[in-house]
Protein backbone atom coordinates (compact mmCIF):
# COMPACT_ATOMS: atom_id res chain seq x y z
CA UNK A 1 0.00 0.00 0.00
CA UNK A 2 1.37 3.30 -1.20
CA UNK A 3 2.20 6.29 1.76
CA UNK A 4 0.32 9.73 1.36
CA UNK A 5 2.69 12.09 0.28
CA UNK A 6 3.49 14.66 2.57
CA UNK A 7 2.71 17.79 2.50
CA UNK A 8 5.84 20.35 1.27
CA UNK A 9 6.79 23.25 3.84
CA UNK A 10 4.83 25.60 1.75
CA UNK A 11 1.53 23.87 2.26
CA UNK A 12 2.08 22.75 5.80
CA UNK A 13 2.96 26.71 6.35
CA UNK A 14 -0.08 27.46 4.11
CA UNK A 15 -2.25 25.09 6.48
CA UNK A 16 -0.84 26.82 9.53
CA UNK A 17 -2.17 30.21 8.09
CA UNK A 18 -5.47 29.41 8.11
CA UNK A 19 -7.01 31.05 5.17
CA UNK A 20 -10.29 29.88 5.74
CA UNK A 21 -10.42 32.09 8.74
CA UNK A 22 -9.50 35.60 7.22
CA UNK A 23 -13.02 36.30 5.72
CA UNK A 24 -14.58 36.51 9.33
CA UNK A 25 -11.42 38.41 10.24
CA UNK A 26 -12.29 40.76 7.36
CA UNK A 27 -15.76 41.28 8.45
CA UNK A 28 -15.63 43.64 11.16
CA UNK A 29 -13.42 46.02 8.87
CA UNK A 30 -15.97 45.61 6.03
CA UNK A 31 -18.80 46.69 8.48
CA UNK A 32 -16.76 49.65 9.20
CA UNK A 33 -15.71 50.79 6.28
CA UNK A 34 -19.98 50.49 4.89
CA UNK A 35 -20.19 52.72 7.35
CA UNK A 36 -17.80 55.26 6.78
CA UNK A 37 -18.94 55.06 3.46
CA UNK A 38 -22.80 55.44 4.32
CA UNK A 39 -21.44 58.50 5.75
CA UNK A 40 -19.73 59.73 2.93
CA UNK A 41 -16.31 59.12 4.35
CA UNK A 42 -14.82 56.29 2.54
CA UNK A 43 -10.94 56.26 2.05
CA UNK A 44 -10.45 52.91 -0.17
CA UNK A 45 -6.06 53.13 0.59
CA UNK A 46 -7.08 53.33 4.48
CA UNK A 47 -9.89 50.53 4.26
CA UNK A 48 -7.06 48.38 1.97
CA UNK A 49 -4.06 49.10 4.95
CA UNK A 50 -7.14 48.17 7.60
CA UNK A 51 -7.25 45.17 5.44
CA UNK A 52 -4.28 44.21 5.13
CA UNK A 53 -3.19 44.60 9.05
CA UNK A 54 -5.98 42.21 10.05
CA UNK A 55 -4.92 39.65 7.73
CA UNK A 56 -1.75 40.01 9.34
CA UNK A 57 -3.12 40.18 12.72
CA UNK A 58 -5.16 37.00 12.28
CA UNK A 59 -2.55 35.06 10.60
CA UNK A 60 -0.24 35.36 13.69
CA UNK A 61 -3.00 34.58 15.81
CA UNK A 62 -3.21 31.27 14.06
CA UNK A 63 0.33 30.33 13.76
CA UNK A 64 0.27 31.57 17.68
CA UNK A 65 -3.24 28.78 18.14
CA UNK A 66 -0.99 25.98 16.31
CA UNK A 67 2.29 26.54 18.67
CA UNK A 68 0.47 27.28 21.70
CA UNK A 69 -2.13 24.23 21.91
CA UNK A 70 0.39 21.98 21.05
CA UNK A 71 2.35 23.22 23.67
CA UNK A 72 0.13 22.70 26.43
CA UNK A 73 -1.35 19.80 25.03
CA UNK A 74 -5.03 21.02 23.51
CA UNK A 75 -4.19 19.48 19.81
CA UNK A 76 -4.20 16.04 21.09
CA UNK A 77 -4.75 12.62 19.05
CA UNK A 78 -8.69 13.39 21.12
CA UNK A 79 -9.12 16.38 19.17
CA UNK A 80 -12.10 16.70 17.06
CA UNK A 81 -10.81 19.64 14.26
CA UNK A 82 -8.32 19.70 12.03
CA UNK A 83 -4.72 18.42 12.46
CA UNK A 84 -2.53 21.08 13.46
CA UNK A 85 1.29 21.65 11.68
CA UNK A 86 3.48 21.63 14.86
CA UNK A 87 1.53 18.72 16.40
CA UNK A 88 2.22 16.49 13.22
CA UNK A 89 5.59 17.18 13.08
CA UNK A 90 5.30 19.27 9.73
CA UNK A 91 6.66 22.91 11.04
CA UNK A 92 8.93 22.57 14.22
CA UNK A 93 8.30 24.63 17.44
CA UNK A 94 11.45 27.12 17.07
CA UNK A 95 10.29 27.36 13.08
CA UNK A 96 6.84 28.22 14.20
CA UNK A 97 8.08 31.08 16.67
CA UNK A 98 9.99 32.58 14.05
CA UNK A 99 6.94 32.58 11.62
CA UNK A 100 5.32 34.31 14.58
CA UNK A 101 7.44 37.35 15.03
CA UNK A 102 8.06 37.70 11.29
CA UNK A 103 4.24 38.33 11.22
CA UNK A 104 3.92 40.52 13.83
CA UNK A 105 6.71 42.27 12.30
CA UNK A 106 4.31 42.52 9.17
CA UNK A 107 1.21 43.65 11.60
CA UNK A 108 3.26 46.22 13.21
CA UNK A 109 4.84 47.87 9.62
CA UNK A 110 1.51 47.59 7.98
CA UNK A 111 -0.60 49.23 10.96
CA UNK A 112 2.08 51.84 10.96
CA UNK A 113 1.56 52.63 7.49
CA UNK A 114 -2.25 52.57 7.61
CA UNK A 115 -1.95 55.37 10.84
CA UNK A 116 0.65 57.77 8.68
CA UNK A 117 -2.16 57.49 5.63
CA UNK A 118 -4.91 58.14 8.34
CA UNK A 119 -3.38 60.17 10.54
CA UNK A 120 -0.11 61.84 9.46
CA UNK A 121 2.53 62.53 11.64
CA UNK A 122 1.30 65.67 13.02
CA UNK A 123 -1.70 64.28 14.91
CA UNK A 124 0.30 62.50 17.66
CA UNK A 125 -2.36 62.08 20.04
CA UNK A 126 -4.48 59.62 17.73
CA UNK A 127 -1.09 58.52 16.18
CA UNK A 128 -0.43 57.20 19.77
CA UNK A 129 -3.69 55.80 20.66
CA UNK A 130 -4.02 53.65 17.93
CA UNK A 131 -0.28 52.62 17.98
CA UNK A 132 -1.46 51.18 21.52
CA UNK A 133 -4.52 49.43 20.20
CA UNK A 134 -2.10 48.01 17.46
CA UNK A 135 0.14 46.91 20.25
CA UNK A 136 -2.94 45.19 22.57
CA UNK A 137 -3.84 43.60 19.47
CA UNK A 138 -0.45 41.82 18.71
CA UNK A 139 -0.24 40.77 22.57
CA UNK A 140 -3.88 39.16 22.04
CA UNK A 141 -3.10 37.37 18.92
CA UNK A 142 0.00 35.75 20.64
CA UNK A 143 -1.41 35.79 24.06
CA UNK A 144 -4.53 33.59 23.51
CA UNK A 145 -2.79 30.43 23.26
CA UNK A 146 0.75 30.53 23.22
CA UNK A 147 2.53 32.15 26.36
CA UNK A 148 2.88 30.59 29.80
CA UNK A 149 -0.80 31.74 31.02
CA UNK A 150 -2.94 31.85 27.86
CA UNK A 151 -6.17 33.70 28.54
CA UNK A 152 -7.96 31.20 26.15
CA UNK A 153 -7.21 28.53 28.75
CA UNK A 154 -9.57 30.48 31.24
CA UNK A 155 -12.24 31.11 29.40
CA UNK A 156 -11.51 34.57 28.28
CA UNK A 157 -10.90 34.21 24.18
CA UNK A 158 -14.91 35.14 23.95
CA UNK A 159 -14.05 39.02 25.62
CA UNK A 160 -10.94 39.52 23.06
CA UNK A 161 -12.80 38.01 20.06
CA UNK A 162 -15.76 40.53 20.66
CA UNK A 163 -13.26 43.10 21.81
CA UNK A 164 -11.16 43.04 18.53
CA UNK A 165 -13.46 41.01 16.12
CA UNK A 166 -16.65 43.18 17.19
CA UNK A 167 -15.83 46.71 18.34
CA UNK A 168 -11.86 47.43 17.31
CA UNK A 169 -12.54 46.42 14.35
CA UNK A 170 -15.64 48.17 13.13
CA UNK A 171 -15.12 51.01 15.25
CA UNK A 172 -11.43 51.59 14.55
CA UNK A 173 -12.03 50.98 10.65
CA UNK A 174 -14.75 53.64 10.89
CA UNK A 175 -12.90 56.16 12.67
CA UNK A 176 -9.18 56.11 10.72
CA UNK A 177 -11.77 56.90 7.77
CA UNK A 178 -14.43 59.17 9.64
CA UNK A 179 -12.34 60.42 12.66
CA UNK A 180 -15.08 60.28 14.56
CA UNK A 181 -17.81 58.45 16.33
CA UNK A 182 -21.27 58.37 16.88
CA UNK A 183 -22.70 56.45 20.37
CA UNK A 184 -25.36 54.38 17.80
CA UNK A 185 -21.78 52.60 15.95
CA UNK A 186 -21.39 50.57 19.09
CA UNK A 187 -25.00 48.80 17.93
CA UNK A 188 -23.59 46.86 14.35
CA UNK A 189 -19.94 46.45 16.01
CA UNK A 190 -21.30 44.61 18.65
CA UNK A 191 -23.36 42.56 16.37
CA UNK A 192 -20.08 41.77 13.78
CA UNK A 193 -18.52 40.71 17.38
CA UNK A 194 -21.41 38.57 19.03
CA UNK A 195 -21.08 36.59 15.88
CA UNK A 196 -17.58 36.11 15.52
CA UNK A 197 -17.82 34.90 19.56
CA UNK A 198 -20.48 32.46 18.00
CA UNK A 199 -17.66 31.11 15.65
CA UNK A 200 -15.11 30.83 18.39
CA UNK A 201 -17.94 29.50 20.61
CA UNK A 202 -18.95 26.53 17.83
CA UNK A 203 -14.87 25.76 17.87
CA UNK A 204 -14.91 25.60 21.48
CA UNK A 205 -18.06 22.99 21.39
CA UNK A 206 -16.46 20.52 19.21
CA UNK A 207 -12.96 20.50 20.89
CA UNK A 208 -15.08 20.39 24.42
CA UNK A 209 -13.79 17.10 25.43
CA UNK A 210 -10.19 17.60 24.21
CA UNK A 211 -9.67 21.00 25.90
CA UNK A 212 -11.15 19.76 29.35
CA UNK A 213 -8.41 16.74 29.17
CA UNK A 214 -5.93 19.44 28.18
CA UNK A 215 -7.55 22.24 30.78
CA UNK A 216 -8.36 24.80 28.48
CA UNK A 217 -11.43 25.79 30.08
CA UNK A 218 -13.06 27.57 27.61
CA UNK A 219 -16.49 28.63 27.70
CA UNK A 220 -18.32 25.11 27.07
CA UNK A 221 -15.63 23.75 29.20
CA UNK A 222 -16.85 26.31 32.33
CA UNK A 223 -20.91 26.11 31.31
CA UNK A 224 -21.05 22.46 30.33
CA UNK A 225 -22.52 21.62 26.83
CA UNK A 226 -26.36 22.23 27.32
CA UNK A 227 -25.81 26.09 28.28
CA UNK A 228 -22.92 26.13 26.24
CA UNK A 229 -25.72 25.34 23.19
CA UNK A 230 -28.03 28.02 25.62
CA UNK A 231 -25.18 30.73 24.92
CA UNK A 232 -24.88 30.10 21.31
CA UNK A 233 -28.51 30.87 20.37
CA UNK A 234 -28.23 34.25 23.04
CA UNK A 235 -25.19 35.29 20.65
CA UNK A 236 -26.91 34.44 17.27
CA UNK A 237 -29.96 36.36 19.06
CA UNK A 238 -28.15 39.39 19.97
CA UNK A 239 -26.37 39.92 17.28
CA UNK A 240 -29.65 40.18 15.33
CA UNK A 241 -31.26 42.25 17.73
CA UNK A 242 -28.30 44.71 17.79
CA UNK A 243 -28.63 45.20 14.04
CA UNK A 244 -32.58 45.79 14.18
CA UNK A 245 -31.97 48.24 16.82
CA UNK A 246 -29.24 50.20 14.95
CA UNK A 247 -31.54 50.46 11.61
CA UNK A 248 -34.74 51.47 14.06
CA UNK A 249 -32.64 53.99 15.14
CA UNK A 250 -31.72 55.99 11.93
CA UNK A 251 -35.01 56.40 9.87
CA UNK A 252 -34.82 53.29 8.00
CA UNK A 253 -36.18 52.90 4.21
CA UNK A 254 -36.59 48.79 3.29
CA UNK A 255 -33.49 48.87 1.82
CA UNK A 256 -31.73 48.57 5.37
CA UNK A 257 -33.87 45.62 6.01
CA UNK A 258 -31.62 43.63 3.83
CA UNK A 259 -30.00 42.38 6.33
CA UNK A 260 -32.97 40.00 7.26
CA UNK A 261 -32.12 37.62 4.62
CA UNK A 262 -29.61 35.96 7.21
CA UNK A 263 -32.25 35.24 9.81
CA UNK A 264 -32.97 32.17 8.61
CA UNK A 265 -29.51 30.99 8.21
CA UNK A 266 -28.75 31.82 12.33
CA UNK A 267 -31.92 29.63 12.58
CA UNK A 268 -30.20 26.80 11.02
CA UNK A 269 -26.95 27.22 12.77
CA UNK A 270 -28.76 27.70 16.16
CA UNK A 271 -31.25 24.94 15.59
CA UNK A 272 -27.87 22.67 14.22
CA UNK A 273 -26.31 23.43 17.57
CA UNK A 274 -29.38 22.18 19.36
CA UNK A 275 -28.94 18.98 17.49
CA UNK A 276 -25.99 17.59 17.03
CA UNK A 277 -23.05 15.92 18.81
CA UNK A 278 -19.73 18.14 19.03
CA UNK A 279 -18.10 16.05 16.57
CA UNK A 280 -20.54 16.96 14.13
CA UNK A 281 -20.50 20.81 14.39
CA UNK A 282 -17.42 21.26 12.21
CA UNK A 283 -19.43 22.17 9.18
CA UNK A 284 -21.27 24.86 11.34
CA UNK A 285 -18.11 26.96 11.53
CA UNK A 286 -17.61 27.90 7.62
CA UNK A 287 -21.76 28.21 7.86
CA UNK A 288 -21.85 30.92 10.17
CA UNK A 289 -18.48 32.61 9.18
CA UNK A 290 -20.01 33.11 5.58
CA UNK A 291 -23.39 33.71 7.17
CA UNK A 292 -21.69 36.31 8.70
CA UNK A 293 -20.16 37.97 5.66
CA UNK A 294 -23.75 37.89 4.16
CA UNK A 295 -24.73 39.64 6.94
CA UNK A 296 -22.06 42.61 6.65
CA UNK A 297 -22.58 42.68 3.03
CA UNK A 298 -26.34 42.84 2.85
CA UNK A 299 -26.31 45.39 6.13
CA UNK A 300 -23.57 47.28 4.35
CA UNK A 301 -24.76 47.90 1.50
CA UNK A 302 -28.31 48.86 3.19
CA UNK A 303 -26.71 51.79 4.45
CA UNK A 304 -25.77 52.90 1.45
CA UNK A 305 -29.47 53.84 -0.08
Amino acid sequence: MNQPTPPTKTRAWLTAARPRTLPLALASIGMGSFLAAADGRFSLPIALLCALTTIFLQVLSNLANDYGDTRHGADSVARQGPRRAVQMGLISAEEMKRGMAITAALAIFSGVALLAVAFGWAQMVLFGLFIGLGGAAVWAAVAYTATSKPYGYIGLGDVFVLLFFGWVGTLGSYFVQAQTLTADLWLPATAVGLLAVAVLNLNNMRDIESDQQAGKYSIPVRLGLTAARRYHLALLGGSFVCAVAFVWLNTPTWWHWGFVVVAPLLWHNGAAVLRLAPAQMDPLLQQLALTTLLFVLTFGLGQLF
